[in-house]
């Protein structure tokens, strides 16, 4: 019988600063009512000029290893989800590794924007199954405050900074992975976008002048595909697992804004569990930093207990992941 893979440790990390939307009143035309009505965030974290994506997703990192009671030592690889690396050479996983201690561990980068944490959690639970790793450090960092256009409403009100981490082992008791389901449109790929510093369009003074390495998108759009995507990818998670949704304790969304959260929950008699109000849309960490407060902050998790994680972001990749509580 094959080994399942299970989240035997988790962590996470936010910046000090926090922005709320009545700072946000100061720097663009906009006001707490408009932001809260129409993405439910009041404020967001945001990371200081020298403290970067490697920073937040090392601090996460060691949360999640003590967790778990693993050492760096122990870990033999690290996957790094994020769409602000430190560097585009070398990978922010390296840097990572590096300042871990993990001398062992190999590591690479992903890039799976918003779902990014669940493309990396699935390929951790194959290299655990197929038993070419022991322990295996997931870490989703993201640094948006980097790519935000603070001149542009639309989407300066939704972006925060943060990070989270879990350690991924078939060792110990923790959330067993049950099920996971993901996808990808690239038929879509301009929704949302990061039109410079790629081949395409390498950084210049005229890609700089014309703030083309700022995030892009088209919001309603985006909102249509991610309800639809989620729902999919959550009902065939369940139904991969043979799980009916009155048996998950929570459903546990990217923190992408509250319409969409509220349009998704319409679509499951479920109790869903919110940070979006906290810390804003954190892409590929905001599903995990809600993971990890909710483990550790809600009323424990009972033996049994089923979580439901979705996810859906700019590719247009989207995912769903069905966890089991083993405690």
């Amino acid at each position: 019988m094959v080994a399942k893979a299970k989240i035997i440790g988790t962590g996470s990390y936010l910046p000090e600063r926090v922005l709320t939307n009545r700072d946000l009143e100061q720097m663009v035309e906009t006001s707490d009512e408009w932001i809260v009505t129409r993405t439910g965030m009041k404020e967001r974290r945001i990371a200081r000029f020298d403290e970067y994506t490697s920073d937040m997703g090392l601090a996460a990192a060691k949360v999640a290893l003590a967790d778990a009671h693993v050492t760096a030592e122990e870990i033999d690889y690290i996957i790094v989800a994020t769409t602000t690396p430190d560097y585009p050479c070398p990978s922010t996983a390296a840097i990572i590794q590096h300042a871990l201690g993990a001398k062992k561990a190999a590591s690479v980068d992903i890039q799976a924007t918003c779902t990014g944490y669940l493309y990396a959690l699935s390929i951790a639970k194959a290299f655990v199954e197929s038993g070419a790793y022991k322990y295996v450090l997931v870490i989703a960092s993201e640094k948006l405050s980097s790519v935000t256009n603070y001149k542009d409403r639309s989407t300066c009100v939704l972006f925060g900074d943060g990070a989270a981490a879990s350690v991924v082992s078939s060792q110990g008791k923790g959330l067993v992975i049950e099920s996971m389901n993901l996808g990808t449109d690239g038929e879509h790929v301009d929704l949302v976008i990061q039109p410079a510093g790629g081949c395409r369009a390498p950084a210049s003074a005229e890609t700089v002048a014309n703030r083309q390495h700022y995030l892009t998108m088209a919001g309603s759009e985006v909102f249509k595909h991610a309800v639809r995507r989620m729902e999919a990818a959550c009902k065939e998670c369940l139904d991969a697992a043979g799980v009916s949704e009155a048996e998950i304790r929570w459903l546990i969304p990217h923190q992408a804004n509250a319409r969409i959260i509220e349009a998704l929950a319409k679509r499951f008699n479920l109790p869903v569990y919110l940070t979006v109000h906290k810390y804003g849309n954190t892409s590929a960490s905001s599903l995990p930093i809600a993971l990890d407060e909710a483990r550790k902050t809600e009323p424990l998790l009972a033996g049994g207990d089923k979580l439901l994680l979705t996810a859906f972001g700019g590719g247009l990749v989207w995912g769903a992941a069905l966890l089991r509580n083993e405690q």
